[in-house]
This record gives C-alpha cells, structure tokens and sequence, in this order.
C-alpha cells in the first residue's frame, strides 16, 4: 500500500514538473518576441531593411517609431540626407515624403507628437546603428531617425539609439547619397516605400 502511495506521488511530481517546465518556456517565448522594423527602400537602393529594436535602452523613443508605423506616416517618405561613409537620414513625416517633398523645408519637419526627453546610453554608433536625430535641443527627437553608414564615436553618448540593422546593410549602403557641400542634400532622393513591424521571435 505504501508502495503505491509513494509511486502516486511521484507521477504527480513529474507530472507537476513538466508542466512547471511547459509554462516558463511559453513565458520564454512571449519574452523574447519582439517587433522588428522592416522598410522596403525604393529609388536607387531597391531592397528591404529590417531594424531591431533596442526597447530596454529607449523605450519612450522606440514606441514613436512605431506608433507612426502603426500610423503608416513613414511610407513614401525619403531619405532626405545622406552623407557618404556616415549616415542616411529619413523620417520627416512632414515636408519628406517624396509626393509632397518640399526641398527647402525637409528635415526641419516632425509628427504632431510632443518632442521626446532624450534616452541616451553607452550603446556605440557603430555601421548599422539607428539613432533619433534631434535639434541642438537634446529634448527635441520627435519623428526622425538616422541609420549608420559608417562608426561615427563622436555621437556616442550624444543621441538616442533605438536599434540597429538586423538584416539588409547591403541595400542601407546603396541609399542614394547626397552631397556633402549641401550638408548630405539629396536630390530625387531614395524613400520608404512600405514600412512595417514584424512580429519575430528571438
């Protein structure tokens, strides 16, 4: 009888374990799921791009982004500047979108949305870096953002990143460039055709 007790017992056990063990790798899974962006470049650079976000180092920054993904306001908008062996930047959801670019304007345009407190960190601009670009404020990012072309040191510490290039630098570096005497100016500049968040599990 006691044989029996303790052999129910230990089927219980087991069974209490698997289960234990079921539920922490389905919380596992919902932990590690994250959206990812996915752009799909069209002009001179046709290809996709797809940006991991770093949501632990700027969370307030990484919603805005999608939050006007969400809202589709970065599709068609250009890559306004382009410096070559430094970065391209787009995201001026007001004077860049190439059915209304506005040349003179582009780049000094952002959401409705209150600027953004800065979110700095120690997370380095390296090649394939996204960071907010902002004003001389540093309270100032609102919708833009600018993706490296190249490591630049001197910003680290001085911008918020929100990610990096996951897959896809082969098409970030064939984004039309502009001219450095014009500070990066693009002219008939490349765009985000479509801009998405893919659900992906890590």
């Amino acid at each position: 009888m006691r044989h029996d007790v303790r052999i129910r017992f230990l089927v219980r056990l087991i069974g209490s374990c698997f289960l234990s063990f079921g539920v922490f790798f389905s919380q596992q899974s919902v932990l590690f799921s994250e959206e990812i962006l996915r752009l799909e470049v069209e002009g001179q650079a046709k290809g996709v791009i797809e940006i991991e976000f770093f949501s632990e180092l700027a969370p307030n920054h990484v919603e805005r982004i999608k939050l006007l993904t969400k809202e589709k306001r970065y599709d068609g908008v250009t890559f306004h500047r382009v410096i070559d062996g430094f970065m391209a930047q787009t995201g001026d959801v007001k004077f860049g979108n190439i059915s209304n670019f506005e040349t003179d304007l582009v780049g000094m345009g952002s959401s409705e949305y209150p600027m953004l407190s800065e979110e700095f960190s120690d997370y380095p601009f390296t090649q394939g870096v996204v960071g907010m670009a902002r004003a001389s404020d540093p309270d100032s990012a609102n919708s833009q953002f600018f993706i490296m072309l190249q490591s630049a040191p001197h910003l680290d510490g001085k911008y918020t990143v929100v990610g990096r290039v996951l897959r896809g630098l082969e098409t970030l570096l064939k984004i039309k460039k502009g001219n450095r005497g014009s500070n990066g100016s693009v002219e008939n500049p490349d765009f985000i055709k479509v801009a998405v968040l893919v659900d992906e599990t890590l």
